[in-house]
């Protein structure tokens, strides 16, 4: 079983970022006590808040919550049967709504992989996106961040990681291969376009490795992503929380005890990082609690083409998130040259949120740029 109150320290952040409102969240955690089954229970509690949410008619705030019970991972029935629910409440949530969101199965050589796309077969050469988050997270968490990108003339596809939610390739150095899969089987609906990776925290690590094999890959946007030293440093390694050593440990398919030594091979050389072509936006955390800060300094020292947003705050900047969102969808258009009225629009949400957030005293926010982006 996992620690409860851990899960209820990263489910606040989940939570949050899924936009579901502070006092639902503040209510079910009051409610769970253990994480075993019934009453009281963390996947109970939290099902039976989106339960309520969809009589209510609240879809996508059910399945957030779906999504939240079947934190971090699934183990067991409970866990299994909230990320069901939380698939077809979504699926059902787009129906109802006529979002315009076409479920994509891809089945890759080393296993399943499903996606949610806006806006395919491409016309012309607008930019086209993957999206995806970390180990904890969907395609259902992040496929209606790809009704935003359409706004701004940007082509979407959103999955997941090996083995997390419906994915069925293993987790391991080499699951980046799963990334060229994905574009080698919808190469023929993207036509002419430049392909960017927007991958969130452990995802893009596999980018990155991804970018350095495969030319497609035109520029990686991330944050709070592992590189080098998350891998190698035995000592950072034991701090972990251990909800991320466990989760870690599901999907590539060993022990807690044996992931540090496991995955001591997966982190990127300093030559790799140096031969990088593409160019990477990264945000970093200054008090990340999974990610070491020394990752942010070692790509510094080696990417050629990097700009960094540099957060005081923890794994993931769950306080930043008017404003981290923003400036890597930002990033993202200056890669690509796209000179658009919405580009303009988004340098201001991103100046504005820095300013509320440097009057409200949360922190300092710093940008370095080794070449401009």
């Amino acid at each position: 079983m996992n620690n409860v109150e851990e899960l209820k320290q990263f489910a606040v952040s989940h939570a949050r970022a899924q936009r579901v409102p502070q006092e639902r969240t503040t209510a079910v955690l009051a409610r769970i006590e253990h994480d075993g089954e019934g009453p009281g229970s963390w996947t109970a509690e939290w099902s039976a808040a989106a339960a309520e949410s969809e009589r209510g008619g609240r879809l996508q705030e059910a399945c957030s919550l779906s999504y939240i019970a079947r934190f971090p991972f699934v183990d067991g029935p409970g866990r299994e049967a909230a990320l069901t629910h939380s698939q077809e409440t979504f699926a059902r949530w787009i129906r109802e709504s006529g979002a315009p969101l076409e479920h994509l199965d891809l089945e890759l050589p080393e296993g399943r992989v499903q996606c949610y796309t806006n806006g395919l077969p491409i016309r012309g050469d607008r930019p086209c996106v993957i999206l995806m988050g970390g180990i904890v997270s969907t395609k259902e968490q992040y496929a209606p961040i790809l009704l935003r990108l359409a706004k701004l003339g940007l082509t979407g596809i959103a999955t997941e990681m090996p083995g997390t939610g419906s994915n069925t390739v293993p987790y391991g150095p080499d699951s980046w291969r799963m990334l060229s899969g994905v574009i080698d089987a919808v190469e023929d609906r993207v036509g002419r376009s430049r392909i960017y990776a927007m991958a969130l925290s452990f995802s893009g690590h596999m980018a990155l490795r991804c970018a350095l094999e495969d030319p497609r890959i035109s520029g990686v946007v991330t944050m709070s992503t592992p590189v080098s030293h998350f891998y190698t440093d035995p000592e950072w390694q034991r701090a972990l929380p251990a909800v991320t050593v466990d989760t870690l440990a599901h999907m590539a398919g060993t022990s807690s005890d044996k992931v540090g030594h496991h995955m001591r091979d997966w982190g990127l050389t300093e030559p790799q990082l140096q031969a990088l072509e593409a160019p990477v936006a990264y945000v970093s955390s200054r008090r990340d609690e999974i990610i070491p800060v020394a990752e942010t300094d070692l790509l510094r020292r080696t990417v050629r083409r990097l700009t960094v947003l540099d957060i005081d705050d923890v794994h993931a900047a769950p306080a930043f998130l008017d404003m981290s969102g923003p400036w890597l969808t930002l990033s993202l258009l200056r890669m690509h040259g796209t000179h658009l009225p919405q580009r303009a629009a988004l340098r201001s949400v991103v100046s504005l949120a820095g300013l509320r957030h440097r009057l409200a005293g949360h922190g300092d926010v710093r940008v370095h740029r080794s070449t401009g982006i």
